[in-house]
Protein backbone atom coordinates (compact mmCIF):
# COMPACT_ATOMS: atom_id res chain seq x y z
CA UNK A 1 0.00 0.00 0.00
CA UNK A 2 1.19 3.37 -1.09
CA UNK A 3 1.84 5.12 2.43
CA UNK A 4 1.93 9.00 0.49
CA UNK A 5 -1.77 8.67 -0.03
CA UNK A 6 -4.84 8.73 2.06
CA UNK A 7 -8.43 8.23 1.41
CA UNK A 8 -10.89 11.32 2.37
CA UNK A 9 -14.29 10.22 3.04
CA UNK A 10 -16.60 12.94 0.82
CA UNK A 11 -20.76 13.20 1.96
CA UNK A 12 -23.45 15.62 0.45
CA UNK A 13 -26.55 14.98 3.09
CA UNK A 14 -25.22 16.24 6.23
CA UNK A 15 -23.53 19.31 7.39
CA UNK A 16 -19.82 19.36 7.50
CA UNK A 17 -18.33 19.41 11.40
CA UNK A 18 -15.37 21.12 12.85
CA UNK A 19 -13.18 19.64 15.06
CA UNK A 20 -15.05 21.82 17.58
CA UNK A 21 -18.20 20.30 17.16
CA UNK A 22 -19.81 23.03 15.04
CA UNK A 23 -21.48 23.35 11.71
CA UNK A 24 -19.59 24.37 9.37
CA UNK A 25 -20.70 28.05 8.01
CA UNK A 26 -18.63 28.31 4.89
CA UNK A 27 -20.58 29.16 1.92
CA UNK A 28 -19.69 30.72 -2.00
CA UNK A 29 -16.30 30.90 -1.64
CA UNK A 30 -13.37 28.71 -3.08
CA UNK A 31 -11.55 25.61 -1.67
CA UNK A 32 -7.34 25.43 -2.53
CA UNK A 33 -3.97 24.06 -1.23
CA UNK A 34 -1.16 25.88 -0.11
CA UNK A 35 1.95 24.28 1.69
CA UNK A 36 0.32 20.90 2.05
CA UNK A 37 -2.74 21.77 3.99
CA UNK A 38 -6.10 22.74 2.49
CA UNK A 39 -7.99 25.91 3.04
CA UNK A 40 -11.87 26.32 2.62
CA UNK A 41 -12.33 29.93 2.56
CA UNK A 42 -16.35 31.42 2.55
CA UNK A 43 -19.06 33.29 3.53
CA UNK A 44 -20.86 33.14 7.04
CA UNK A 45 -24.39 33.45 6.92
CA UNK A 46 -25.28 32.60 10.49
CA UNK A 47 -28.79 32.87 11.20
CA UNK A 48 -29.39 35.78 8.68
CA UNK A 49 -31.12 35.74 5.25
CA UNK A 50 -27.65 36.62 3.47
CA UNK A 51 -28.94 40.34 2.00
CA UNK A 52 -27.61 42.26 5.21
CA UNK A 53 -23.95 43.01 6.68
CA UNK A 54 -23.81 40.47 9.47
CA UNK A 55 -21.58 38.57 6.29
CA UNK A 56 -18.40 37.58 7.71
CA UNK A 57 -15.80 36.18 5.33
CA UNK A 58 -13.88 32.88 6.92
CA UNK A 59 -11.25 30.20 6.78
CA UNK A 60 -11.40 26.51 7.71
CA UNK A 61 -7.93 23.83 6.50
CA UNK A 62 -7.82 20.68 7.50
CA UNK A 63 -5.05 17.95 6.13
CA UNK A 64 -7.61 15.28 4.86
CA UNK A 65 -10.73 17.06 3.26
CA UNK A 66 -12.32 15.80 6.75
CA UNK A 67 -11.39 17.19 9.90
CA UNK A 68 -11.41 21.06 10.09
CA UNK A 69 -10.05 23.57 12.04
CA UNK A 70 -11.50 27.09 11.70
CA UNK A 71 -9.48 30.33 12.06
CA UNK A 72 -12.32 32.77 12.10
CA UNK A 73 -12.45 35.68 10.47
CA UNK A 74 -10.05 36.83 7.46
CA UNK A 75 -10.77 40.67 6.74
CA UNK A 76 -9.15 43.38 9.33
CA UNK A 77 -11.21 46.18 8.85
CA UNK A 78 -13.81 45.77 6.87
CA UNK A 79 -15.53 48.56 5.47
CA UNK A 80 -19.47 48.97 6.31
CA UNK A 81 -21.38 46.51 3.24
CA UNK A 82 -22.66 43.12 2.40
CA UNK A 83 -19.67 40.98 1.47
CA UNK A 84 -20.03 37.72 -0.44
CA UNK A 85 -17.76 35.12 -2.61
CA UNK A 86 -13.99 35.09 -1.42
CA UNK A 87 -11.30 33.98 -3.47
CA UNK A 88 -7.62 33.35 -2.38
CA UNK A 89 -4.79 32.95 -4.99
CA UNK A 90 -1.10 33.12 -3.85
CA UNK A 91 1.33 35.62 -6.04
CA UNK A 92 4.22 34.00 -7.16
CA UNK A 93 6.38 37.01 -7.90
CA UNK A 94 5.55 38.87 -3.84
CA UNK A 95 5.00 35.54 -1.82
CA UNK A 96 1.83 36.91 -0.45
CA UNK A 97 -1.54 35.82 -0.34
CA UNK A 98 -4.39 37.74 -2.04
CA UNK A 99 -7.71 37.96 -1.51
CA UNK A 100 -10.28 38.92 -3.71
CA UNK A 101 -13.67 40.34 -2.59
CA UNK A 102 -16.99 41.24 -3.85
CA UNK A 103 -18.54 43.73 -1.37
CA UNK A 104 -21.49 46.00 -1.85
CA UNK A 105 -21.84 49.43 0.60
CA UNK A 106 -25.11 49.27 -0.58
CA UNK A 107 -27.27 46.89 -2.28
CA UNK A 108 -26.47 46.50 -5.17
CA UNK A 109 -23.65 49.04 -5.41
CA UNK A 110 -21.17 46.11 -6.89
CA UNK A 111 -17.08 46.49 -6.06
CA UNK A 112 -14.66 44.48 -5.99
CA UNK A 113 -11.50 44.59 -3.46
CA UNK A 114 -8.09 43.15 -2.63
CA UNK A 115 -6.69 42.62 0.28
CA UNK A 116 -2.80 40.31 1.30
CA UNK A 117 -1.94 38.07 3.89
CA UNK A 118 1.26 36.38 4.66
CA UNK A 119 -0.41 33.38 5.43
CA UNK A 120 -3.46 31.24 3.78
CA UNK A 121 -5.91 31.86 6.72
CA UNK A 122 -4.81 35.72 6.90
CA UNK A 123 -5.66 38.29 8.43
CA UNK A 124 -6.09 39.95 5.40
CA UNK A 125 -5.12 43.89 5.09
CA UNK A 126 -7.14 45.45 2.60
CA UNK A 127 -5.34 47.58 -0.29
CA UNK A 128 -7.57 48.21 -3.34
CA UNK A 129 -11.15 48.35 -1.92
CA UNK A 130 -12.71 49.27 -5.40
CA UNK A 131 -10.76 47.64 -8.11
CA UNK A 132 -11.01 49.58 -11.08
CA UNK A 133 -12.49 47.11 -14.24
CA UNK A 134 -13.61 46.81 -17.95
CA UNK A 135 -17.30 46.25 -16.64
CA UNK A 136 -18.86 48.83 -14.37
CA UNK A 137 -20.44 46.92 -11.96
CA UNK A 138 -18.65 43.90 -10.95
CA UNK A 139 -20.66 40.86 -9.47
CA UNK A 140 -20.16 37.43 -8.71
CA UNK A 141 -16.26 36.56 -9.45
CA UNK A 142 -13.24 34.31 -9.47
CA UNK A 143 -9.80 33.89 -9.84
CA UNK A 144 -7.40 31.91 -11.94
CA UNK A 145 -3.64 31.67 -12.09
CA UNK A 146 -2.06 30.35 -15.16
CA UNK A 147 1.35 28.11 -15.97
CA UNK A 148 3.29 31.34 -15.99
CA UNK A 149 2.06 32.90 -12.59
CA UNK A 150 0.19 35.19 -14.36
CA UNK A 151 -3.42 36.43 -12.64
CA UNK A 152 -6.78 36.34 -14.02
CA UNK A 153 -10.47 37.69 -12.76
CA UNK A 154 -13.19 36.31 -14.11
CA UNK A 155 -16.19 38.29 -12.78
CA UNK A 156 -19.67 38.80 -13.93
CA UNK A 157 -20.54 43.30 -14.93
CA UNK A 158 -24.38 43.49 -12.94
CA UNK A 159 -24.81 46.87 -14.96
CA UNK A 160 -26.88 47.15 -17.57
CA UNK A 161 -30.33 46.36 -18.80
CA UNK A 162 -32.53 43.28 -20.70
CA UNK A 163 -29.98 41.19 -22.50
CA UNK A 164 -26.49 43.12 -21.15
CA UNK A 165 -27.34 42.45 -17.79
CA UNK A 166 -24.71 40.26 -15.63
CA UNK A 167 -22.31 39.64 -18.45
CA UNK A 168 -19.18 37.39 -18.10
CA UNK A 169 -16.03 38.55 -19.16
CA UNK A 170 -12.33 37.55 -17.95
CA UNK A 171 -9.52 40.26 -17.26
CA UNK A 172 -5.73 40.39 -16.89
CA UNK A 173 -4.40 41.04 -13.53
CA UNK A 174 -1.13 43.05 -12.85
CA UNK A 175 1.61 41.27 -11.51
CA UNK A 176 0.85 41.34 -8.02
CA UNK A 177 -2.75 40.14 -8.22
CA UNK A 178 -4.23 43.43 -7.24
CA UNK A 179 -5.14 45.48 -9.67
CA UNK A 180 -6.63 44.85 -13.20
CA UNK A 181 -4.93 45.49 -16.18
CA UNK A 182 -8.00 46.02 -17.94
CA UNK A 183 -6.99 44.03 -20.85
CA UNK A 184 -10.35 41.50 -21.53
CA UNK A 185 -11.64 38.76 -23.34
CA UNK A 186 -15.02 39.11 -25.55
CA UNK A 187 -18.10 38.57 -23.16
CA UNK A 188 -18.81 35.28 -22.72
CA UNK A 189 -22.54 35.16 -21.69
CA UNK A 190 -25.55 37.13 -20.40
CA UNK A 191 -27.76 36.94 -17.67
CA UNK A 192 -25.28 34.57 -15.57
CA UNK A 193 -22.93 34.55 -12.37
CA UNK A 194 -21.14 32.34 -10.17
CA UNK A 195 -18.13 31.10 -12.54
CA UNK A 196 -15.19 29.08 -12.11
CA UNK A 197 -12.01 29.21 -14.28
CA UNK A 198 -9.55 26.16 -14.18
CA UNK A 199 -7.24 24.81 -17.06
CA UNK A 200 -6.45 20.96 -18.33
CA UNK A 201 -4.72 19.73 -21.03
CA UNK A 202 -3.88 22.95 -22.07
CA UNK A 203 -7.32 24.03 -22.39
CA UNK A 204 -8.33 27.11 -20.24
CA UNK A 205 -12.25 26.22 -19.21
CA UNK A 206 -14.74 28.32 -17.51
CA UNK A 207 -17.93 26.74 -15.99
CA UNK A 208 -20.94 29.47 -14.67
CA UNK A 209 -24.57 29.54 -14.77
CA UNK A 210 -27.97 31.32 -14.90
CA UNK A 211 -28.57 33.85 -12.47
CA UNK A 212 -30.11 32.02 -9.35
CA UNK A 213 -29.19 34.15 -6.35
CA UNK A 214 -29.59 31.33 -2.98
CA UNK A 215 -31.92 29.29 -5.14
CA UNK A 216 -33.41 26.20 -4.16
CA UNK A 217 -33.31 24.61 -7.46
CA UNK A 218 -30.24 25.04 -8.72
CA UNK A 219 -28.72 26.38 -11.54
CA UNK A 220 -27.17 25.08 -14.82
CA UNK A 221 -23.66 24.79 -15.22
CA UNK A 222 -22.24 26.41 -18.68
CA UNK A 223 -19.10 25.16 -19.79
CA UNK A 224 -16.77 27.15 -22.45
CA UNK A 225 -12.92 26.70 -23.30
CA UNK A 226 -9.87 28.14 -25.14
CA UNK A 227 -6.12 27.86 -25.63
CA UNK A 228 -5.40 30.73 -23.81
CA UNK A 229 -7.60 32.83 -20.34
CA UNK A 230 -8.34 35.78 -22.62
CA UNK A 231 -10.13 33.31 -25.36
CA UNK A 232 -11.53 33.32 -28.29
CA UNK A 233 -13.66 30.83 -26.06
CA UNK A 234 -16.12 28.41 -27.42
CA UNK A 235 -18.64 26.73 -25.70
CA UNK A 236 -18.47 23.15 -24.98
CA UNK A 237 -21.86 22.41 -23.72
CA UNK A 238 -24.22 21.92 -20.58
CA UNK A 239 -23.31 19.77 -17.43
CA UNK A 240 -26.00 20.43 -15.25
CA UNK A 241 -29.06 19.73 -17.07
CA UNK A 242 -30.89 16.36 -18.34
CA UNK A 243 -32.17 15.40 -21.65
CA UNK A 244 -35.51 16.33 -20.11
CA UNK A 245 -33.91 19.64 -19.15
CA UNK A 246 -34.31 19.37 -15.50
CA UNK A 247 -31.40 20.28 -12.99
CA UNK A 248 -29.23 17.16 -11.86
CA UNK A 249 -27.65 18.76 -8.50
CA UNK A 250 -30.11 21.04 -7.03
CA UNK A 251 -27.51 23.32 -6.10
CA UNK A 252 -25.08 26.88 -7.35
CA UNK A 253 -21.26 26.66 -8.39
CA UNK A 254 -18.95 28.46 -6.43
CA UNK A 255 -15.78 27.01 -7.48
CA UNK A 256 -13.62 23.81 -9.04
CA UNK A 257 -10.81 22.69 -7.03
CA UNK A 258 -8.13 20.57 -8.41
CA UNK A 259 -6.64 18.00 -6.57
CA UNK A 260 -4.00 15.16 -6.30
CA UNK A 261 -4.65 11.52 -6.46
CA UNK A 262 -2.47 8.96 -7.15
CA UNK A 263 -3.90 8.38 -10.63
CA UNK A 264 -3.36 11.99 -11.14
CA UNK A 265 -5.07 15.64 -11.15
CA UNK A 266 -8.60 15.50 -10.80
CA UNK A 267 -10.96 18.23 -10.78
CA UNK A 268 -14.01 18.57 -8.16
CA UNK A 269 -17.10 20.78 -8.80
CA UNK A 270 -18.28 22.75 -5.92
CA UNK A 271 -21.55 24.21 -5.11
CA UNK A 272 -23.98 25.46 -2.61
CA UNK A 273 -27.17 23.59 -2.17
CA UNK A 274 -29.44 26.66 -1.06
CA UNK A 275 -32.78 25.52 1.20
CA UNK A 276 -30.90 22.56 2.20
CA UNK A 277 -30.99 23.45 6.19
CA UNK A 278 -33.20 21.45 8.50
CA UNK A 279 -33.29 23.56 11.08
CA UNK A 280 -34.12 26.94 9.74
CA UNK A 281 -30.59 28.52 9.94
CA UNK A 282 -29.41 29.61 6.54
CA UNK A 283 -25.55 29.21 7.36
CA UNK A 284 -26.38 25.74 7.77
CA UNK A 285 -27.22 24.97 4.11
CA UNK A 286 -24.96 21.76 2.99
CA UNK A 287 -22.11 22.21 0.16
CA UNK A 288 -22.16 20.10 -2.60
CA UNK A 289 -18.60 18.22 -3.85
CA UNK A 290 -18.76 16.03 -6.58
CA UNK A 291 -16.49 12.95 -7.63
CA UNK A 292 -13.87 13.64 -10.08
CA UNK A 293 -15.08 15.59 -13.53
CA UNK A 294 -15.27 13.20 -15.97
CA UNK A 295 -13.56 14.70 -19.73
CA UNK A 296 -14.46 13.32 -23.04
CA UNK A 297 -11.03 13.32 -25.30
CA UNK A 298 -12.20 16.89 -27.05
CA UNK A 299 -12.28 18.51 -24.29
CA UNK A 300 -15.85 18.39 -23.19
CA UNK A 301 -17.09 17.47 -19.65
CA UNK A 302 -19.52 14.83 -19.46
CA UNK A 303 -23.34 15.21 -17.18
CA UNK A 304 -22.51 15.70 -13.62
CA UNK A 305 -24.19 12.77 -11.33
CA UNK A 306 -25.76 13.77 -8.13
CA UNK A 307 -23.63 11.54 -5.21
CA UNK A 308 -24.74 11.19 -2.20
CA UNK A 309 -21.35 9.82 -1.25
CA UNK A 310 -18.16 9.03 -2.19
CA UNK A 311 -13.74 8.47 -1.77
CA UNK A 312 -11.31 10.55 -2.33
CA UNK A 313 -7.10 9.02 -2.21
CA UNK A 314 -4.85 12.52 -2.04
CA UNK A 315 -1.63 13.08 -0.72
CA UNK A 316 -0.56 12.82 2.75
CA UNK A 317 0.59 15.83 4.19
CA UNK A 318 2.51 14.39 7.14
Amino acid sequence: MDDRFQTAAIQNTRPRIDVDGNVIDCHDGCLRRFGGRFYWFGTRYGHTDGFTPANVYTCYSSSDLMSWHQHGSLLINPPPGVFYRPYVAFNPNTAKYVLWFNWYPKLWEGHLGVALADQPEGPYDIVNPNVRLAGATPGDHNLFVDDDGTGYVIYTNIAGDGIDRHAMTVEKLSPDFTASTLERSETLDRKVEAPAMFKRGGLCYVLFGNTCCFCPHGADVRVFAAEKPLGPYRQLGEINRDDAGTIIVPAQQTDVFQLQTPDGPVHLWLADLWGSRIDGIKGHDLQYWSSPLRFESDGSIRRLVFGKEHSLRLFCTV
